[in-house]
């Protein structure tokens, strides 16, 4: 083990977040460049683009659970976490390679169209991209001890990815997605490759003692343990197979049914008490509720990274192609360029205050205002710039926070497991950005309704963590 991993230096927090990052990277490049090259190399419309965007929520569900129950019972090359960053990575690598060249790709295979192909490798870039970060956060929860540590190996997790997806679209907004795409594609291999070896993973985890029905080992367990999340899951099944089967639903009725089981399902579990209950049912009830508000949070933050080339398009009117790529690349740049500063400088000191879950809910209120403001009065690039800005306080706390607050409240042994069920609360919203959102914005003649629903769910988040309980104790 090295020095700096016994004494948790913060040269050790840097190496540690170096897996993450390269994950993050990737998943920049792809925020960056996926829906720009879609639209503007290979002409498709904004729910066919939606479509693509849909194939790597899917990749989520599948990928991040099962390598998460995968990566908690295994121990090979030298550790358990380990091989799964360095096989994401690589696929990560080859598939960033792949995003400019689908057209070829096609034509080689002997297909006609490119939607199909664009969806398969969306899908197993996102795939690379979740078989790496289940084990890219879970190894930070292995090698830190509950409280201070393990929030400060978030929240240091995020600074350096974020720094790095800063650095993503500054590449993408001076030379253009075509340099980001390859060069990403280098530094996603060396990060995801190199540090995983200089990382000590323990051979044992702590196991917490659970009773009966508290574990979730088994399918039907595991789908108790998302109960606020099924009405997500109900739309995503009949979301996909009406979009696939190319079934056309009358209105909106679908979206309003799972929308009311959904609000039905999450007041369920927010307004369920811990008091008087075991340390094992306390923890999964407070689990619940950290899926329950942190799955609208994902509704408008992938809401704004799939059509803020559209909103660009409809509020700046006049760009072209490639300048209104530049907006977007440097919105993102700002927006990761405050996320990846506020976590250590900002966000910590004020944890050690006010506790995890309320400085968290009052970045979700800033973000959700910075929304509103910008389908206001988000007119010319430079609002939208400032606005993205204050909006970053809200990304920078939801890329880190949540992670530290749910991994105090789970059993330690099955950290892959909970942090990829922990991850559906972020795929499954992401399927309705995809699918639901998509379709209402492609009918919109009024494109400010994108950052009408960003406000709005990051609003209903905000009002969800105020029921959600801290850890008395933050300190290590």
């Amino acid at each position: 083990m090295l020095d700096i991993q016994k004494r948790l230096t913060n040269s050790f927090y840097a190496l540690l977040s170096l897996p993450a990052t390269a994950m993050g990277f990737a998943l920049s490049v792809q925020i960056s460049a996926l829906s720009w090259i879609l639209s503007t190399k290979y002409g498709l419309a904004i729910d066919e683009i939606g479509l693509v965007w849909a194939a790597g929520p899917i990749a989520g569900i599948l990928g991040q659970v099962v390598v998460g129950v995968i990566s908690d019972n295994v121990w090979f090359w030298g550790g358990r976490r380990r091989p799964f960053m360095l096989i994401g990575g690589v696929l990560a690598t080859l598939m960033l390679l792949a995003l400019p060249n689908i057209d070829i790709i096609s034509a080689a295979l002997g297909i006609d169209g490119i939607l199909g192909v664009a969806i398969a490798v969306a899908l197993t870039l996102d795939l690379a991209i979740n078989v790496s970060f289940n084990p890219t956060r879970s190894v930070i929860a292995d090698v830190t001890p509950e409280g201070v540590a393990r929030t400060k190996g978030y929240t240091w997790m995020q600074t350096v990815s974020g720094t790095f997806g800063v650095l993503a679209y500054a590449i993408g907004a001076i030379w253009g997605n075509y340099t980001l795409i390859y060069l990403g594609a280098g530094l996603v291999l060396f990060f995801s490759v190199i540090p995983p070896f200089f990382i000590d993973e323990p051979e044992e985890l702590g196991n917490a003692e659970e009773p009966d029905g508290a574990s979730a080992s088994s399918t039907g367990e595991m789908l108790s343990s998302i109960r606020p999340l099924w009405g997500f899951l109900l739309y995503a099944v009949i979301g996909m197979s009406v979009r696939l089967l190319e079934f056309e639903t009358p209105g909106y009725w679908v979206e309003g049914i799972c929308l009311v089981i959904t609000i039905a399902l999450m007041l369920e579990a927010l307004l369920k008490s811990e008091d008087g209950k075991s340390e094992a049912e306390a923890g999964m009830i407070g689990f619940k509720k950290v899926l329950a508000a942190h799955s609208f949070t994902w509704i408008g933050i992938q809401t704004m990274f799939i059509y803020m080339f559209a909103f660009v398009q409809y509020r700046v009117p006049g760009l072209t192609d490639n300048e209104m790529g530049r907006v977007v690349s440097i919105s993102f740049l700002i927006l990761n360029a405050v996320g990846a500063l506020v976590p250590v400088l900002l966000l910590e000191p004020i944890t050690e205050r006010l506790g995890r879950v309320k400085t968290h809910m009052l970045s979700m209120f800033i973000m959700a205002g910075a929304y509103a403001a910008i389908a206001l009065v988000g007119t010319s690039p430079m609002t939208i710039y400032v606005l993205m800005a204050v909006a970053g306080i809200g990304w920078g706390a939801t890329v880190s926070l949540p992670f530290a607050i749910m991994s105090v409240k789970v059993d330690q042994s099955r950290m892959g497991l909970y942090m990829g069920l922990f991850n559906l609360s972020v795929v499954l919203p992401q399927l309705v950005a995809s699918l639901g959102v998509g379709a209402a914005v492609a009918t919109a003649e009024n494109k400010m309704l994108i950052f009408a629903i960003c406000a709005a769910t990051l609003l209903i988040s905000a009002v969800a963590w105020l029921l959600v309980k801290d850890e008395a104790a933050v300190a290590a």
